[in-house]
Parts: C-alpha cells; sequence; structure tokens
C-alpha cells in the first residue's frame, strides 16, 4: 500500500480515538527507526515505554520464534512451561508473592482494584489515589485516574475512589479514613508530568498501610523493567508494596500486564474470582523471558543508571543556556522537562529533525530512551533538542 492509501483506510476504517502523526514506520532496531520513505529516527519515547530493551532485541525476537513454532495458545486451566518461568522470574525480581497474568496495563490495575474490594470484605472499599495521576482507561482504572481530562464523557464512573494531593503529607493523613482498604499510586507520575514521589512520603504511606491494615499497590506499569535504574521503581525506595502492578516493557513489545501480590494475603482471590482468556500466554511470556535475559546480558540496569547521571547533568547546563526549561527531573532514565512555554510545537520540531519524544501535560517533555542507549546517542538526541529550544526561545 501507497501512503496515502494507507492515510485513507485509517480515515474510514479505523476509530478516530488518537491524535496521529501522519509518520508510517515500517521498521525498528535498537534506538532507531525507520519510516516508508526510509528516513532514521532516533527514539527518545519507544513505544510509549514499551521498548525498554529497545525495538526488536535479538534475546526477545528468538524467543518469540522459538515458541510460535511449537505451540501459541492453550487455556489457562491448563499449565504450561514459560508461564511458570515468568512468574518465578518476576518473584525473584519483586518480593515473594504470587502472580496474576493479563495483557495490559489497565488490566493490571483493575485486578488489583477488584483484589482490594475482596480484601475489604465489604466492609471497607474505598481506594485513594492521586492528583495526576494514570491508571489506565478502563472504567476501574479510569476512576483511579487523578486527570479529569481522562474522565469526561464516561459518567458515571465507578464510585469508590478519592483523589488526593500528591506528595502532602497533612492531606494525605486528612484523607485515610475507617473505608480506606487501599493506597494507590505510582511512584513516578508519568503521564501526570514525571512527578517523583517524595521518600519521606512513601514512607509515611507504608506505615500508614502497615498501621492500618491498608493496602499499598504501587503501580509499576511504566516505571518497571528498568526504567528508574532499578529493576523496578519501589526499589529505590527501599519498601515492599503489598502488591505491584505492570506492563508495557515486561513483553519487549507484545501486549502482557502483570499483578503481583505478596504471598501472605494472595489467597484472597479465589478460583473463579478473576480470569484472562490470554493473560500469560506461551508466546508472550516467552517473549518476556527474553526482555529479562537482554537486561540481564547486556547489563543494562548499570548502563542504565550511569546514562542517567550523563544526561541529568547534559540537562542541567541546557536549563541554564535555555531559559525556557523551568525544571529536569525524574528518576533513571525516565526524564521530564518542564517548560515556560508549550512543548507541542518543539515535540514536532523535533520530529522533523530525526527525533521522537513526547510532550504531556502542555508543558513538559517526557524523554525515555531504551535502556542500552549511549553516550553517542544522547549527544545526538540533545543537539536536535537544543535546535528545537533554540527555534522557540526566540519566539
Amino acid at each position: 500500500m501507497k501512503k496515502q492509501d494507507i492515510f485513507r483506510v485509517y480515515q474510514d476504517c479505523i476509530l478516530n480515538t488518537y491524535t496521529r502523526v501522519p509518520k508510517i514506520f515500517v521498521k525498528g532496531k535498537g534506538m532507531n527507526l525507520f519510516d516508508i520513505d526510509g528516513k532514521k529516527y532516533l527514539d527518545f519515547f519507544p513505544g510509549w515505554g514499551v521498548a525498554n530493551v529497545g525495538h526488536c532485541h535479538p534475546k526477545v525476537m528468538s524467543a518469540i520464534r522459538d515458541q510460535v513454532s511449537k505451540l501459541i495458545h492453550i487455556p489457562n486451566n491448563f499449565y504450561h512451561i514459560q508461564q511458570a518461568k515468568l512468574a518465578k522470574e518476576l518473584i525473584y525480581h519483586t518480593f515473594p508473592g504470587k502472580v496474576f497474568f493479563c495483557n495490559s496495563g489497565t488490566e493490571a490495575n483493575e485486578a488489583a482494584i477488584k483484589f482490594a474490594r475482596v480484601y475489604g470484605a465489604g466492609k471497607r472499599f474505598e481506594i485513594i489515589t492521586f492528583e495526576n495521576s494514570f491508571h489506565g482507561r478502563t472504567l476501574g482504572s479510569l476512576a483511579a485516574t487523578g486527570q479529569k481530562r481522562y474522565q469526561d464523557g464516561f459518567a458515571p464512573l465507578p464510585t469508590g475512589f478519592k483523589t488526593i494531593k500528591f506528595n502532602s503529607l497533612p492531606v494525605l493523613e486528612r484523607g485515610v479514613t475507617e473505608n480506606t482498604v487501599a493506597i494507590m499510586l505510582e511512584l513516578v507520575q508519568g503521564e501526570g508530568g514525571i512527578n517523583v514521589a517524595d521518600r519521606s512520603y512513601i514512607y509515611k504511606i507504608r506505615e500508614i498501610c502497615n498501621k492500618k491494615n491498608i493496602l499499598m499497590i504501587v503501580d509499576e506499569v511504566q516505571t518497571g523493567m528498568g526504567r528508574t535504574g532499578k529493576m523496578f521503581a519501589f526499589q529505590n525506595y527501599d519498601i515492599k508494596p503489598d502488591i505491584i502492578t505492570l506492563a508495557k516493557a515486561l513483553g519487549g513489545g507484545l501486549p502482557i500486564g502483570a499483578m503481583i501480590v505478596k504471598k501472605d494475603i494472595a489467597d484472597t482471590f479465589k478460583p473463579g474470582m478473576h480470569a484472562s482468556t490470554f493473560g500469560g500466554g506461551l508466546v508472550i511470556c516467552k517473549a518476556a523471558l527474553g526482555v529479562f535475559r537482554g537486561i540481564q546480558k547486556d547489563k543494562m540496569l548499570k548502563n542504565a543508571q550511569k546514562m542517567s547521571n550523563y544526561i541529568f547533568d547534559r540537562l542541567d547546563a541546557m536549563k541554564e543556556k535555555y531559559k525556557i526549561i523551568k525544571t529536569v527531573r525524574g528518576i533513571g532514565l525516565m526524564i521530564g522537562i518542564e517548560l515556560s512555554v508549550e512543548g507541542k510545537g518543539i515535540a514536532e520540531e523535533c520530529l522533523k529533525r530525526g527525533l521522537i519524544i513526547n510532550c504531556t501535560h502542555n508543558t513538559v517533555l517526557r524523554l525515555m530512551p531504551a535502556l542500552n542507549v549511549t553516550k553517542k546517542q544522547i549527544d545526538k538526541a540533545l543537539h536536535i533538542l537544543g535546535k528545537a529550544l533554540l527555534k522557540f526561545s526566540q519566539k
């Protein structure tokens, strides 16, 4: 199909639920994407945080090819090796617990919401979430999301959620009541503008949850799988949640989600209470194991920590040069650049010059390069970004 034919099919046959960028990508490798015209792009926002190991990592591709040639799907009332191996790997990297597999981040969060309701045994039901959070698009996860713009048009949403100010201890303490069964949060709010939770704040949440038998649910959908320099973001805070949810980078490009529940409460869910037809399928579990192998073999966590220091140093220097940069914040390779002007035009200018980044909350540029990014790639990306910032600084 030619480009205009593809655009026409999208217009005629596909629901208009995205603000689409008129680019057609046909190939990806590592940090690079190639469009239908053969133009090369440096991808510093790979798959909205899906490609933490880069596009088409060899360990992921070989795992997929191997499994597809043997067996693609069996229902979850049977056992299979790849799901067992992946569950064991996840528990090894998190905490003693049990895993529920699904297909996406919003499904993982829905599972956590349902789990909390059952845990409350009909007596406690309220889940505290936070302003500027993002937990997904299905109705339960949407109700948990602390951004009205995503909720507009979908009323009435499920009840039982209380949204409070992020990083405010007094508001947190006032918010917890006898009805509170869980506190659900992102340690770094991605879609909310790369807002990092204070260490003292997280300690206080853990303390409250311990004292009042409240579940601490950490949404690791975007922060998990090495994004913050640790395998999971909670490991930066020296605490252990009761539940974590993850998705995005876990599958290396294929759709998978997971909820991990600590072992001493895991049996709250009984057979038949929750399920997923495709959750934890053979091919996707094998791909996820390939992601873990790639991270470990290529020493990506160590590289992410090293490159994080480098890119933040570079960005701090750029902040002094370009006065439209207000703040630079984040953890690991999850980076937000807050501007004094709208960022959409800057992101578009970067795209024209061959760099893919993201703009969220109107004024925050998001950079989330793959964990195996190099200094050379960072230098190239920031050179392009600098050109775009200069252009908009002069307006």
